[in-house]
């Protein structure tokens, strides 16, 4: 991969792995917790404002009613630990009002390190968080137990954003087949990233997604004791890449395949394509097959992906108007892929795996998505770099890890989350830094070099409101547009 293109792919992976601060005039910090004045965030809904930062501390916090968030731009995050929002009979019986734990009505939030816990309404609908409003970015919660875990609908111009999560059991057995861990529908954007979405209940997928584009990468996706349906359901259609999971269907499943794209019709706006990069593919039923799609699929890319277990409905089913497939590999035996522990679900290669150097290189991209992958999923909600001496192996690991991506330098940038309107001063650290600033999608917006270390105006006018990426040699960060 070029330097160029290692650059670009930083955005989507490094950006926003470390803690939020946001910078906005006027705005305000709440602290919640059961030591402080505000005991919960009900108490103070109506009084925040855009913009504004909800701190709560690590706690159990039980049968607080639905709040709406219909501000913008807030932060809502743990001041430590990973507090726990139990729904209860409040949010239950609310005949007028229950959708969730968290109702995000506004634009432009950010959810971080909270856990949302055991939400169930009258319409058996019930969310850990149900988004209404445009652009959110969820990092490091936990949601179990739930109807669903999250839920949008249908959003004109937005993105969904998800990193480090953990989802587990969310469904309803009063309404089989429609709760799900994860669901996304019609939207522009969705990312899952180094992730866990485990066990749905009742039916229910691990991830279903109606959005135009989707890109999910460096997960953990599968069901080991539930009776879930398939894993993922891409039922629209559109663009779909993913790269570097690991899929597993278990024996209780209720369906027969683990990837479904298009069966409720290909109504995304074209192109219909979908992209299996180093994935590592399961089934331990004692029937079905790996991937389902609608006729008049346009293209299915499939490389160095990894199919492992029962094929008893065939590898690929559907057709395919182009099929671009490449040194993937197919075992009905697991353990005669060297994986390290396949009893418990551990699918690093050993030393003497035949999928070592069975790759081969990809350097392809999709927009300013690429291909190949560059990190590796460490369970439950973390991930390393991942690093090819020559060919790639074959599946979502390499048969070695340098350290946890965290501890690598890149990380000792400075990083924030800025307030900007028109135009925005930017300090270059040294002559010669490159600077861009990316869309939530991933696509390029502005590309600038410095000449020397003096500050310059960047000129933002043309930029519609909402959240941008931005990165160069020593800086990372988010840009809330005003």
């Amino acid at each position: 991969m070029h330097s160029n293109q290692r650059f670009h792919t930083r955005i989507h992976f490094y950006l926003i792995c470390s803690l939020f601060f946001l910078s906005e005039t006027n705005a305000r910090i709440w602290y919640v917790g059961p030591t402080r004045p505000e005991k919960n965030w009900w108490t103070i809904q109506a009084q925040v404002n855009s913009g504004d930062t909800i701190s709560i501390d690590s706690a159990l916090y039980e049968d607080v009613p639905q709040v709406v968030w219909r501000q913008n731009r807030l932060l809502i995050k743990s001041t430590s630990g990973f507090p726990v929002l139990r729904a209860g009979n409040k949010i239950a019986t609310d005949q007028s009002n229950g959708k969730g734990i968290f109702v995000i009505a506004g634009n432009h939030c950010i959810i971080q390190s909270l856990h949302f816990q055991n939400c169930k309404v009258v319409d058996h609908n019930g969310a850990g968080i149900r988004l209404e409003g445009k652009n959110i970015m969820i990092r490091q919660c936990i949601f179990s137990d739930n109807e669903m875990g999250f839920l949008c609908g249908a959003i004109d111009s937005c993105s969904v954003h998800m990193e480090q999560c953990y989802f587990k059991q969310n469904g309803s057995e009063m309404n089989p087949g429609y709760q799900h861990n994860i669901y996304v529908g019609h939207i522009d954007t969705f990312s899952l990233k180094y992730s866990t979405t485990i066990d749905a209940n009742a039916e229910g997928h691990e991830l279903k997604s109606r959005a135009k584009f989707n890109f999910v990468a460096y997960n953990y996706i599968g069901n080991i004791a539930s009776n879930d349906s398939r894993n993922i359901d891409l039922p629209n259609g559109g663009i779909s890449i993913f790269i570097g999971n690991i899929i597993e269907q278990g024996n209780f499943s209720a369906n027969n395949n683990l990837f479904g794209y298009g069966l409720e019709g290909l109504n995304n706006k074209a192109p219909h394509q979908v992209y299996l990069v180093n994935n590592t593919l399961i089934n331990k039923k004692n029937k079905g097959n790996f991937i389902q799609v609608a006729n008049g699929t346009e293209k299915l890319f499939a490389k160095n992906n990894f199919f492992g277990g029962t094929i008893t409905g065939g590898l690929i089913n559907g057709s395919i108007s182009m099929l671009d497939t490449a040194a993937n590999r197919i075992f009905a035996n697991l353990n005669d892929a060297q994986f390290r522990d396949v009893a418990n679900g551990d699918y690093n290669l050993t030393q003497n795996s035949p999928l070592i150097d069975q790759g081969i290189i990809i350097l392809d991209s999709i927009g300013s998505y690429y291909l190949r992958p560059d990190h590796s999923f460490i369970p439950d909600t973390n991930y390393t770099s991942r690093r090819m001496d020559t060919k790639p192996d074959i599946g979502a690991y390499e048969m070695s890890f340098p350290s946890k991506i965290l501890d690598h330098p890149y990380f000792q940038k400075k990083s924030g989350i800025l307030l900007v309107g028109n135009e925005w001063s930017f300090t270059p650290d040294k002559s010669g830094e490159l600077l861009l600033i990316s869309d939530f999608q991933g696509h390029a917006i502005l590309k600038k070099i410095f000449k020397d270390k003096n500050s310059e105006i960047i000129h933002l006018a043309d930029f519609p409101t909402g959240l941008y990426y931005y990165v160069s040699s020593a800086q990372t960060g988010i840009i809330f547009k005003n």
